[in-house]
């Protein structure tokens, strides 16, 4: 038998913006999501998952090459920087070492059609081609940008959503791919990024469903009295802090059901695998790039660092045969911090694809048994820093240099900042020191001694907005997404 055929197959699946507390089998009893619910049952759930550089061009450079956004160098959504043009890439790898690589979904790479190791992609633009052949046009020509929180409802067949089309790629992909060689594919969604436009009947299923309320702290409950610097991307791109609870119930329910219809389609894809005995050996992956605020002290979308933003979750279902050699894997959770950086060097240790250069991951399924605990960094944009450990979450920002300190051990839900409390001193100046000993080594221009550099102060919203709410002529084009 060809070597090929003995080894595993790999099925990662992205979501884009969404958040680690949005399935149903991990505690979430408002959202349905059978089918990540089976991943969840079946598999392995990473319960501390975060995104180091929390937007999607720089998460999805660390998924593909290993190395945090600190480490690879591109911390914010643009283009000046091509980090998988110098750094070798997991795919590459895998195409070098026989393995059919594709990806069908959203990317986000630049060039628009780089792919980086990867044999062959379908992108959204793709699917945006084929569409206006029947006179539909994305949501851009409808007057809807892709970072508005407002719900619209789409009343399209299901059939011709582009969450649908990316499954129908995908399995159009394991059926024709070449039998000779084992597979790697890539399935990206672009939900539950907004726009916030489920299909109707998933939108439907959640009426009567009164959605959780966003955390809110004694911190954030004033906007007169808030830390701004830390809210400069939901001033830029919606107005969540002006809503009310109904419109905020509302938004939730919408991503939501942007959610359950990724899930929806999941299903059919699993049951594809599953009909062409694929389950058998097959690693199934899922993460997201970044989660999304949605109404969390008053902010929504990503960038900074609190739980609803950078935390992400994780879940790695084993092949069949090696569950069933292996039944402590079943439902098993880990409640060590993990990092999308560990992605690469879990997928290359599957497929036993030795790799000698440095990495910032981790080999998942090791660390979950043998590893100390990490701790986390974060950098976005070179504007928001973050060190958490087992217990605290300390957070900087540029934007006047305000602090945030949480013991996430009691208080999850980020509620009380404890960073101005004498008590809690040891502890901030512990975390700070880290901190800026992991800036000097990645942006020492940010740090001067012991201490990082602060800049301007933000002391309105009207000091920073981008733009008045909804796309208008003065940025047709949203590429902050």
């Amino acid at each position: 038998m060809d070597i090929n055929m003995e080894r595993p197959n790999i099925l990662l699946i992205t979501t884009d913006q969404q958040r680690f507390d949005t399935i149903n089998a991990l505690g979430n009893k408002k959202i349905f999501t059978p089918h990540l619910n089976w991943m969840a049952d079946e598999g392995i759930t990473f319960n501390r998952c975060y995104s180091a550089c929390p937007v999607c061009m720089p998460a999805r450079a660390t998924i593909m090459t290993g190395k945090e956004a600190y480490t690879h160098g591109l911390t914010g959504n643009n283009n000046d920087y091509l980090p998988m043009r110098d750094h070798i890439t997991f795919p590459k790898l895998l195409t070098e070492n026989g393995y059919q690589t594709r990806a069908e979904g959203k990317l986000h790479f630049y060039p628009m059609r780089a792919t980086y190791g990867i044999e062959h992609a379908d992108l959204p633009m793709d699917y945006f081609n084929e569409m206006r052949k029947y006179g539909k046009h994305s949501t851009r020509r409808h007057g809807v940008g892709e970072n508005e929180v407002e719900p619209f409802i789409n009343t399209e067949n299901e059939a011709d959503s582009l969450t649908h089309w990316i499954v129908d790629k995908s399995i159009d992909f394991i059926e024709n791919r070449d039998p000779t060689r084992p597979f790697f594919l890539w399935t990206s969604f672009t939900k539950p990024h907004s726009p916030l436009d489920p299909n109707l009947s998933f939108w439907e299923i959640y009426n009567g469903i009164e959605m959780p309320e966003p955390a809110m702290g004694d911190w954030s409950a004033d906007m007169d009295t808030a830390p701004l610097g830390f809210y400069k991307p939901t001033f830029q791109l919606n107005n969540i802090w002006r809503m009310s609870k109904a419109q905020k119930q509302q938004i939730k329910r919408a991503y939501y059901a942007c959610i359950s219809q990724v899930d929806y389609n999941l299903g059919l894809l699993f049951a594809r695998l599953r009909e062409l005995n694929l389950l058998e050996n097959t690693w199934i992956i899922f993460t997201s790039d970044h989660g999304d605020l949605l109404g969390d002290h008053n902010m929504c979308a990503k960038t900074n660092f609190l739980e609803g933003s950078s935390h992400v979750p994780l879940l790695i279902k084993p092949p069949a045969e090696f569950g069933s050699s292996n039944p402590g894997y079943a439902g098993l959770q880990c409640g060590k911090i993990t990092t999308l950086a560990d992605i690469m060097p879990t997928i290359l240790s599957i497929c036993g694809i030795s790799f000698h250069g440095q990495l910032d991951g981790n080999d998942l399924l090791r660390y979950m048994e043998d590893g100390d605990e990490k701790e986390f960094y974060g950098n976005c944009e070179n504007k928001y820093f973050a060190v958490i450990d087992k217990q605290f979450k300390y957070m900087w920002t540029w934007y006047g240099g305000e602090e945030l300190l949480f013991d996430l051990e009691n208080d999850p839900l980020e509620r009380q900042n404890l960073a101005d409390l004498t008590e809690y001193n040891p502890v901030k100046e512990k975390l700070m020191g880290k901190m800026v000993e992991n800036m000097k080594k990645t942006s020492p221009q940010l740090t001067e001694g012991n201490k990082p550099l602060a800049g301007e102060k933000i002391n309105s919203h009207r000091d920073i907005s981008r733009f008045p709410g909804f796309n208008t002529t003065l940025f047709p084009r949203d590429s902050f997404h």
